[in-house]
């Protein structure tokens, strides 16, 4: 059965799909199905796709259509779209160094949960996390769902410089940041692993739909994985 779907205006040359109000695993395999069917069979008329938690964002050429006549190819497109739920995204492990010294907010957690912290990096570790957006920046991929024993609010006060490669929660969901940025998530290691880089085919190592789990490191592992530790890590300025 093809999923329920609306279509709306973003812009002079933009529509987006939304295919729910809210994100689950079900949602976000039809988001990364509807996107690859919408890249296979209007490729040329379309010039972006970007996928989010439960819609997709489409690009078009004015050039080739309007409004009227992409939504029209998009609906009758969709409708012959059959979800197969059990289709999966990539595997991807990515290594953590895990330690107070590398994830300042593991004492906060620790507070907040009552859990101690070899607990929380044990829980944290447990699961597999899918990947249902990219942003704020690129390689920044959004990761869920945290086990609700060690979900925990965003901070407060922002830091003004989370380093590259932090690995942090914020609610349900957690994330590695791809470079020093501001943010108020709660670091609990480091990632040795570039999440963007700009100059390769692939920029990033994982895409919408694909399922995520972390491997705790030692910090020799880490040094070697070509990790770096930051002076300032805890710090908000």
């Amino acid at each position: 059965m093809s999923p329920e779907f609306k279509i709306e205006v973003a812009g002079q040359d933009a529509l987006i799909i939304y295919f729910s109000k809210k994100m689950s695993a079900e949602t976000s395999t039809i988001v990364q199905q509807a996107q690859l069917l919408i890249k296979q069979k209007l490729s040329n008329e379309i010039i972006d796709l970007i996928p989010s938690y439960a819609s997709v964002l489409v690009v078009f050429n004015l050039f080739k259509v309007d409004h009227l006549k992409i939504t029209n190819k998009l609906e009758r497109l969709l409708k012959e779209l059959q979800i197969n739920n059990e289709t999966q995204g990539a595997l991807i492990e990515l290594p953590v160094y895990y330690s107070i010294e590398s994830g300042p907010d593991l004492l906060t957690i620790s507070d907040h949960t009552k859990l101690p912290i070899e607990q929380i990096i044990a829980i944290h570790q447990q699961q597999e996390y899918r990947v249902y957006a990219i942003g704020f920046a690129p390689g920044f991929a959004y990761l869920g769902e945290v086990d609700e024993r060690i979900a925990i609010p965003r901070l407060s006060t922002p830091r003004m410089k989370v380093p590259k490669g932090a690995v942090a929660i914020a609610d349900r969901q957690t994330a590695v940041y791809p470079g020093i940025s501001p943010g108020g998530w709660n670091i609990i290691g480091l990632c040795p692993i570039d999440m963007f880089v700009v100059n390769k085919t692939a920029t990033m190592p994982i895409q919408v739909g694909d399922r995520v789990m972390f491997k705790a490191v030692s910090q020799d592992e880490f040094f070697a994985l070509g990790g770096i530790l930051d002076g300032q890590l805890g710090k908000n300025d």
